[in-house]
């Protein structure tokens, strides 16, 4: 059925799975539990904090967000209490996933495949319908329903064993087993097709192309065309990509269902090339194997002209700065800022990348002169690119307090930011303001969901307090007297509240 667009009452009005929310998992538990997931997650390298990738992802999610609020399908007790946080994963594989507490992850691999901007977006609504329709909640649900079921005839073959009838034992026990499995897998592939027809509701709300949600199910078919055609359709727990695609074009219209599909998408061309340059980074970050990188590093592996062009030219760029190459990173480079003419954003990212290969080399006073080339830029990328240039600098580098300052007017604004405090630690070290520093790790440590490491840090601004050193700086003593009370008394309730979670 092909979900209109505007406001509430022009919605898809089909049953949604997720209008009764769990009751065994409430929507403060899910959102401890996703907590918890991610303070594990942020300790493994493959979290990559990439500020362009990051910023580029959420710049998709934000309209997508308000489009689900819009259409009601985000309830304000959801949209108040859940994270509606993106992430990205350095992992080549094409794939996308939403965890507990509104926290959903993007793997290199998917941004690198997709072609437009819509595609990519298609796939962050679908995981943004796993959220709001409460599917995670309810899986958990399900699989405890299931595992009672299981239970109950293992019970049964175990008494049936106790009576010396093997064969009607092992027929209990395996067929326990296969209702669980047939039983989560059905109740996944309902889950997975009301999360397509949900999210391309959002999709067209939040403007982007009707067409992104077939286009992208039609390049994961072709990417995973051995998946589909050798294993038999109800023991996958997704609809067949196939079937994604047959009802992604029926939505879109009886007229589209067999033609040629929108290639430039919403946005226009401007959005082409900046995605192309986004593309092109995720392949260029996605794998630190040398034989791929120099098999990306070398020139006109994506044809002369046109966004694919830029992506090969720019994923060389990065190959090449990674592998040290810097003649070949310079070639792509002036390739890549060449190609990125038509887009201020492509053209922008080309630049950063520029600053970002004169760091590697070790020339920050380059790197510097070029930062320098383009306007202030006051976006987190380029706040965080500028703290590096300046940390990168000998001696009493310039602009140091500047960039302290500016940081410090950023985390006000995103406490949760733990790579802007751990910069604005940094600023703060060079610049001898001891205890800030101290209290910009404990904060990062925070972010990160590290208690522990917080409480650690704090403690050691106290230490340094009382010990006179930095006895000038009351204020911020006391700010870490404030936020160290704060820390503890939140570990010890997330310890007591933690009991509560499932395991």
């Amino acid at each position: 059925m092909q979900a209109a667009g505007g406001g509430v009452a022009g919605r898809n009005t089909l049953p949604a799975l997720g209008d009764a929310a769990s009751e065994d998992l409430g929507v403060g538990a899910e959102r401890r539990l996703g907590d918890r997931i991610m303070q594990e997650a942020r300790r493994d390298p493959a979290l990559l904090d990439d500020p362009l990738l990051v910023e580029y992802v959420r710049s998709l999610f934000a309209p997508l967000l308000q489009a689900a609020q819009a259409r009601g399908d985000l309830s304000a007790e959801l949209a108040q209490h859940f994270a509606w946080e993106t992430f990205v994963v350095r992992d080549r594989s094409v794939n996308a996933f939403a965890l507990p507490g509104g926290y959903i992850g993007v793997h290199l691999g998917l941004l690198s495949m997709t072609g437009t901007r819509d595609e990519l977006a298609s796939v962050l609504a679908h995981e943004l319908a796993h959220v709001t329709q409460r599917h995670i909640a309810r899986m958990l649900e399900s699989n405890r329903r299931q595992s009672m079921l299981g239970a109950v005839a293992m019970i049964l073959g175990v008494m049936a064993a106790a009576r010396s009838n093997v064969d009607a034992a092992n027929a209990m026990i395996v067929g326990g087993q296969a209702a669980m499995a047939q039983g989560q897998l059905n109740f996944s592939r309902d889950m997975e097709r009301e999360a397509d027809r949900v999210g391309f509701g959002v999709l067209e709300q939040a403007g982007f192309a009707r067409s992104g949600m077939a286009g992208m199910f039609e390049r994961m078919q072709q990417a995973q065309r051995l998946t589909d055609y050798n294993q038999f359709p109800y023991l996958r727990s997704h609809p067949l990509t196939t079937e994604r695609v047959a009802e992604a074009r029926t939505r879109l219209g009886i007229e589209a269902a067999g033609g040629a599909l929108d290639l430039v998408g919403s946005g226009g061309e401007r959005a082409l090339w900046w995605h192309a340059a986004m593309q092109g980074r995720a392949r260029g970050l996605m794998d630190a194997r040398s034989e791929v990188l120099q098999r990306l590093a070398e020139p006109g592996a994506n044809g002369d002209q046109g966004p694919p062009a830029l992506a090969g030219a720019y994923a060389a760029a990065v190959a090449a700065t990674r592998l040290k190459q810097w003649a070949k990173a310079d070639a792509a480079l002036d390739r890549a800022r060449r190609l990125a003419a038509p887009s201020p954003e492509a053209e922008r990212a080309v630049h950063m990348l520029q600053v970002e290969s004169l760091l590697e080399r070790g020339r920050p006073q380059d790197a510097a002169a070029r930062l320098a080339q383009a306007p202030a830029d006051a976006s987190r990328a380029g706040l965080l690119l500028a703290s590096r240039v300046a940390l990168a600098m000998p001696g009493p580098a310039q602009g140091l307090a500047r960039q302290a300052e500016d940081l410090r007017t950023w985390v006000a604004l995103h406490p949760q930011d733990g790579s802007a405090w751990l910069a604005l630690g940094l600023l703060e070290e060079r610049l001898g303001a001891r205890l800030a520093a101290l209290r910009a790790q404990a904060e990062a440590q925070l972010a990160w969901g590290d208690l522990d490491g917080a409480v650690d840090r704090l403690r050691a601004g106290q230490r340094l307090a009382r010990s006179g050193a930095a006895a000038a700086d009351s204020v911020e003593a006391a700010v870490i007297d404030a936020r160290l009370k704060a820390v503890e008394e939140r570990r010890r309730r997330d310890r007591v509240d933690g009991a509560d979670l499932p395991r």
